[in-house]
């Protein structure tokens, strides 16, 4: 039987060059968003049927499918994101995505893993860790590789602390993988990813013998109830003990829990109309008022995106959050284009239940906003 680092690989790869071939025969049919969900689910049936015929005791998170709880009691998990980068797969200019296989045992942590990164034909392994030989620390500027799209505030200021260069880049998998093949010297992220996006590239990176840990230096744990993993630190291990200092020294700002994160995740879709990162049980429902406004979780997405309702929302702000048990209440205001009239605002108060990885309830009460 193959070994698991030698079969995440291969379905890895499978799933690379079933994306390449996605994008390639969808040009002038599919482009940007609906693009990137075409190759995302396309390349979540190939890993699981893979794992099924290959590992069939094994359970599986992935992005793309429900969360099954019994993961939780399972001894061998496979953390997967079918494609990671979406938003860069479906432009057409971009080679920074890739794809992510991990294996995580009881006990024992990450124990297997491959990244796929298909524009540049490479697959990186556990099962073939590479070493790289480094320039030594001084001998030119280090260079940090960042979100594309939501970089740590306090990175600049870690930046200027170490002498350092930041590079923005897409997909968690292709920024870990610069720095494994030695062109940048970390990856810092921070405000929000989830198991899938780091569990592969953190277990290749551990094997290439990188340093990896959450941004306050604590261990990076998978397989938990809610799959909420908000930063990541990778980075080559004689560099380590500055940088960690300069990021202690400066990344101050809270971090939203797991729930809140999923919460503040919905509310930023009203603005948006991007509802891909929106964690939604198939059968979540909606309330409005009184009113019935979902009855699916794709029938909720679905209205995010292209709903009439949601198009005129310009602004949230003053947004704040309270969570107990299961619920995370957001109060806040929206300010909503009137046609050729001024902006009216509106409160909201929105009730989701999270039990666990997804939303499965929302409340939401609007009322007229008193006068500012």
């Amino acid at each position: 039987m193959t070994d698991d680092a030698a079969l995440a690989a291969e379905i890895a790869s499978a799933a690379g060059e079933l994306l390449l071939t996605i994008r390639a025969t969808s040009a002038g049919t599919l482009s940007g968003r609906e693009l990137g969900r075409h190759g995302d689910r396309a390349a979540d049936v190939l890993i699981l049927e893979r794992l099924a015929a290959e590992r069939a005791g094994d359970a599986v998170l992935s992005e793309e499918s429900a969360d099954d709880p019994a993961r939780l009691e399972a001894k061998r998990v496979w953390i997967v994101d079918p494609l990671d980068g979406s938003k860069e797969y479906g432009m057409p200019d971009h080679s920074d995505w890739a794809v992510h296989v991990a294996l995580w045992e009881a006990g024992r942590g990450l124990t297997a893993g491959a990244v796929a990164v298909p524009m540049y034909g490479e697959v990186y392994s556990t099962a073939d860790p590479i070493r790289v030989d480094r320039l030594p620390l001084g001998a030119r500027r280090p260079r940090i590789v960042v979100s594309g799209s939501r970089p740590p505030a306090f990175m600049g200021e870690v930046a200027r602390a170490v002498d350092a260069q930041l590079v923005r880049m897409g997909s968690a998998g292709a920024k870990a993988m610069a720095v494994v093949r030695g062109d940048a010297d970390a990856y810092v992220h921070a405000g929000g990813q989830w198991e899938w996006d780091s569990a592969a590239p953190v277990a290749v990176a551990q094997a290439a013998g990188l340093y990896c840990a959450r941004i306050d230096g604590s261990e990076l744990e998978y397989n938990r109830p809610h799959p909420y993993l908000p930063d990541l630190v990778i980075c080559r291990p004689d560099w380590a003990p500055p940088l960690m200092a300069a990021i202690g020294e400066h990344a101050n700002a809270p971090t939203d829990s797991a729930r809140v994160a999923m919460a503040r995740a919905y509310i930023r879709s009203l603005v948006g109309h991007d509802a891909s990162h929106v964690r939604l049980a198939a059968d979540a429902w909606r309330v409005e008022n009184g009113q019935r406004t979902g009855d699916s979780g794709v029938e909720i997405r679905d209205r995010l995106e292209h709903g009439p309702e949601y198009r005129p929302i310009r602004r949230v702000r003053d947004l704040i959050f309270r969570e107990w048990d299961d619920n995370v209440v957001a109060r806040f205001l929206l300010d909503v284009s009137a046609g050729s009239g001024p902006d009216l605002t509106v409160s909201v108060t929105e009730h989701f239940r999270i039990p666990a990885g997804e939303i499965r309830s929302i409340v939401a009460i609007i009322e007229p906003c008193p006068e500012e």
